[in-house]
């Protein structure tokens, strides 16, 4: 016992002769103001360059598309010297084929659109509530069409296409097109559904809420910014689509857009009419630029969502 007690000092003694351990300083404010503003200066440095490098080749195809073929190929490509004309957009509109090639592929585009978002929510919300082995099962076999590229199986597709009397046709070229982009509109969907709290889906059980009931109230509605992005996807994909129109159609009155900028390209066998197919590429792309400007705030909801992920 004395001998315990003896020993209680030495150790509390040996704890006081241990240095105790000082903090670290704090960073001065200062620091903190001179690392921001440079952190600052070099997020706008390269936010410049890339808008520079964004719209260098919009301004010099504008541009290109007021000139006549003539001061093409004399005047500055990057100054608006040696006069401005209309005769590209007066030569692009008095086409006799310009509306149909236009109607042909909004068409193309409303009916992928519709196609790929009504599947791919259908199929997202269903694989997302259910949970099943199956459910599983089918997200994977959806996903393995990332894999396949069109490309390599356009050649089965219009034996298909021709077999079942849906070749050259504007439904059976949607079908088609469609198909192709659900995989990716899948797989946004399945992620963005999958940030819905499962408390939600419980309260609108407990409230008498059926599957239809959720899904009108709570998934549409929430899901509004994934429908922005997949709306801008499948509308690019369609209106820009070339290989499968051009190995699917083979009439005037299907001909899209883009198959149609061949008949502005060319005004002899041997000349290339640049102004010419810059107006038609400047044409073509403000529908685009109308969808995206209409969506944008969803969109960028949508891409924030998965940022947050």
């Amino acid at each position: 016992m004395v001998a315990t007690v003896a020993k209680a000092p030495a150790r509390s003694a040996a704890s006081r002769s241990t240095p105790a351990k000082v903090a670290a300083p704090a960073p001065t404010l200062g620091g903190i103001r001179g690392r921001s503003k440079i952190s600052r200066f070099a997020a706008f440095l390269l936010g410049t360059l890339w808008l520079v490098f964004v719209l260098a080749p919009i301004y010099y195809m504008v541009l290109i598309s007021f000139r006549s073929p003539g001061e093409y190929l004399t005047a500055n490509a990057w100054l608006p010297t040696g006069g401005l004309t209309l005769s590209s957009y007066s030569a692009v509109f008095d086409s006799p084929g310009i509306g149909t090639y236009f109607r042909n592929s909004a068409e193309l585009a409303l009916g992928t659109i519709v196609v790929v978002v009504v599947l791919s929510l259908a199929a997202g919300y269903r694989i997302v509530q259910r949970g099943s082995r199956f459910s599983a099962v089918s997200f994977r076999v959806i996903l393995f069409g990332i894999a396949i590229p069109i490309q390599a199986i356009v050649i089965p597709l219009y034996f298909i296409t021709n077999k079942i009397h849906i070749y050259d046709t504007m439904y059976g070229l949607v079908l088609v097109l469609g198909a192709s982009l659900i995989p990716v509109a899948v797989l946004l969907m399945v992620n963005y559904l999958r940030l819905i709290p499962r408390q939600l889906y419980d309260a609108m059980a407990v409230d008498g809420a059926g599957p239809w009931t959720t899904f009108t109230r709570l998934v549409i509605p929430m899901a509004r910014p994934v429908l922005a992005v997949i709306c801008i996807y499948a509308g690019l994909g369609a209106w820009n689509s070339f290989l499968l129109p051009l190995i699917l159609t083979q009439s005037n009155n299907d001909t899209v857009l883009p198959l149609g900028m061949y008949r502005f390209a060319s005004t002899d066998q041997y000349a290339l009419n640049v102004p010419v197919v810059m107006a038609v590429v400047v044409f073509s792309v403000l529908p685009l630029l109308v969808l995206y400007i209409g969506l944008r705030r969803q969109f960028v909801q949508g891409i924030g969502g998965f940022a947050l992920r």
